[in-house]
């Protein structure tokens, strides 16, 4: 049967009908996100806000016409939140059918709560209480980021222990680098893991220091309504205390209707430099196992190849990559337009404010392949060494041989060594029969003669002290 003729099975959302593989074929590793950034999260965070917005009103002695609230009423409005459902939120959404604005039928939905209790059924007229919706919004979307937030550096602290035990267990590997494709002057395994290891903890901090930030101070920021209803209470400090004691966030004081969605920018920039740091790392990770230098760890059952049985394929790194690059297409979308609004307000941040959860979604699918592809790398010590301790290799020893000759004086010394070396296949006999006919002290030639690639690995072993 043709698709589009199984219309009410396909309203029913499941794995296989999904449009977004993220709600598909990769909900099991992104359904923690589900609860925070799907509608009916937006829903919750909402309700949240509205509540509690409520309740700090209520306990403002300017406000007489609002009665102070006994602790019966508070625990049956702190249920409202705690009893927030899929159910409920269904009720939401009949609401909206009528109203066609999202956050009035939260309005509404409280009204039908407040009309069921003897003393919020007088109180209704302050739900929503002098907010345009972009206060109840801004608010919404900074809980959802603090709390996605927390989730997701869970599986970024886990990558980055991954990398440090690898630089740990790995430091004292030699091992060719490459510069340029090209062989370059050796280093080890486990120092290669410590550089990534140090970028990524780095961005993590950024990261975390990001300020989340929220506003609830009226239709163009200014307290217009609030201090024409009641000029005697300090708004501003009372819209403070709300951000920064009830909701936990971060009092943005200056703003038109909408928050500046500055600290937006500012967070998924940071996790677009992660991302590309991770690009990197699953590059790199992809060409070692590639070259033989990693071997992958074996899974009962598992297929690399259709056609190809002895195939081992690198598919987490590859994941990574590819979903890094849709992350980075909609952090970086989501970072340069969001703090751009018309005048006092438009509605392009709206619907792309929705796509948060899409972009730090395919993050978090991202950082589970990496660390499923981390965890499965093993050294093939014996091609890492086979590789450095090739004939052909005693040419990287080129470095060392011509620095110290310009220790002593020796102009020309690169060019020599460019002479000697390039293009050439030099082996351990041909170098050291070079080092023997320098004008350089004795010692000094015994200290060349002695160092082979493997052992040319600078001060790579120790680089824990470093910082």
């Amino acid at each position: 049967m043709n698709p589009d003729k199984k219309t009410n099975k396909a309203n029913q959302l499941n794995q296989l009908n999904a449009i977004s593989p993220l709600d598909g074929r990769y909900f099991n590793k992104t359904n923690m996100l589900s609860p925070i950034f799907s509608e009916y999260g937006l829903m919750y965070y909402r309700l949240h806000v509205e509540i509690k917005w409520f309740i700090e009103l209520s306990n403002n002695p300017n406000i007489k016409e609002l009665p102070n609230l006994n602790t019966e009423t508070i625990s049956y409005l702190e249920n409202i939140i705690n009893n927030f459902d899929i159910s409920e939120a269904e009720k939401i959404k009949e609401i909206e059918n009528t109203t066609n604005h999202d956050v009035k039928a939260i309005e509404y939905y409280i009204q039908d709560k407040f009309k069921k209790n003897n003393i919020l059924k007088n109180c209704i007229s302050f739900i929503h209480f002098a907010c345009t919706s972009e206060d109840i919004n801004n608010c919404s979307h900074a809980m959802m980021l603090k709390s996605g937030r927390n989730v997701i550096t869970q599986d970024l602290s886990e990558i980055t222990n991954i990398l440090e035990n690898h630089a740990k267990n790995w430091i004292d590997i030699s091992m060719m680098a490459r510069t340029h494709g090209q062989p370059a002057s050796p280093t080890t395994l486990g120092k290669e893991f410590l550089n990534v290891h140090d970028r990524a903890k780095k961005q993590i901090k950024h990261i975390l220091d990001t300020k989340i930030m929220a506003k609830i101070n009226g239709a163009v920021g200014n307290f217009n309504a609030h201090s024409v209803a009641y000029p005697d209470i300090n708004w501003p400090e009372l819209s403070k205390k709300f951000i920064t004691k009830t909701l936990g966030l971060n009092w943005q004081a200056y703003t038109t209707q909408i928050e500046p969605h500055d600290y937006i920018s500012e967070l998924f920039h940071a996790f677009a430099r992660i991302n590309n740091i991770f690009i990197d790392l699953s590059r790199d990770c992809w060409s070692y196992i590639s070259i033989g230098y990693f071997k992958q760890k074996l899974k009962a059952g598992e297929v690399g190849s259709s056609t190809m049985p002895h195939k081992v394929n690198p598919i987490d790194f590859e994941n990574a990559e590819g979903n890094l690059g849709i992350a980075n297409s909609l952090l970086n979308h989501l970072a340069d337009k969001l703090p751009i609004s018309r005048w006092q307000r438009d509605l392009t941040d709206s619907t792309v404010l929705r796509n948060m959860g899409v972009a730090l979604g395919y993050c978090l699918l991202s950082y589970k392949s990496l660390i499923k592809g981390l965890n499965k790398l093993e050294v093939n010590i014996n091609k890492i060494n086979k590789d450095i301790n090739a004939p052909e290799q005693s040419a990287l020893l080129g470095e060392a041989v011509q620095t110290v000759m310009r220790k002593y004086g020796i102009s020309d010394a690169y060019e020599q060594l460019k002479a000697f070396t390039r293009g050439k296949d030099i082996n351990n006999n041909l170098m050291q029969d070079f080092i023997k006919q320098l004008d350089i002290p004795e010692q000094d030639k015994k200290i060349l003669i002695s160092l082979t690639p493997s052992s040319y690995i600078g001060l790579a072993k120790t680089a824990f002290k470093w910082s």
